[in-house]
């Protein structure tokens, strides 16, 4: 087992407000005791890091979303995995594509969850650390297994991202219609962080970045 260091910290680099909420929740009730730092940005982590290298050291877990306003998480694993490597680097994402996850992997992350799961399934794999194993979501547990034993089919972006699924569908029409992520999350029974990831996810296969991008795209799908 792993001796983390005596003053536990986790550092959550999350943009959504209410998704960093809900993850240092979760954090807090996985390890009791653990100090939590948060950084919106690349650029608030590195100075929260700058910090935290003069301080009492590296911390001991990071959790870091992709989607970062200035830029991809992959770059702050990468500086992780090369500056702080006994820092345990977790991705925290609504991602799922094959292609996230192998770039995950080769930045540097020794972990990945989606932020999609229950609060209590998700508590669970971030305890797997503290035995020495990954946290995986099961789906991306699948999927590695899947592809590294040689059954899955090559592994493309393009081939995930043809079209939405049916809950995108229902995102992306509502909207279009104008609704915040909110009041889109409560008509839907969902979160309103997991709306928000699914937001994300739709801007990326539509390559559009903007709503009103994607209402275009919605209304010339039918949608809105």
């Amino acid at each position: 087992m792993a001796t983390p260091p005596d003053s536990r910290i986790c550092l959550i680099i999350e943009d959504h407000v209410e998704t960093c909420t809900w993850l240092v929740s979760i954090v807090s009730a996985t390890f009791p005791g653990v100090e939590v730092r948060v950084a919106g940005s690349l650029r608030e982590g590195y100075a929260v890091l700058g910090v935290q290298m003069d301080g009492p050291g590296a911390p001991w877990l990071a959790l870091v979303d992709l989607g970062l306003p200035d830029g991809s998480g992959l770059e702050m694993l990468r500086y992780l995995a090369e500056h702080a490597p006994q820092t345990r680097r977790v991705v925290t994402t609504t991602y799922g594509h094959d292609a996230y996850l192998l770039d995950a992997i080769s930045a540097g992350a020794q972990g990945y969850l989606l932020k999609e799961e229950e609060p209590e399934l998700l508590a669970e794999n971030l305890r797997r650390i503290e035995r020495d194993e990954p946290p995986l979501s099961p789906s991306i547990a699948r999927r590695m297994l899947a592809h590294f034993g040689g059954v899955q089919r090559p592994l493309t972006p393009e081939a995930d991202l043809l079209d939405l699924t049916a809950r995108e569908t229902e995102t992306l029409s509502l909207l279009a219609r104008g609704l915040t992520v909110a009041e889109a999350a409560q008509q839907l029974g969902l979160s309103a962080h997991t709306v928000a990831g699914y937001s994300k996810i739709i801007y990326q296969k539509l390559h559009v970045s903007t709503r009103a991008e994607a209402t275009r795209e919605a209304v010339r799908r039918g949608l809105a």
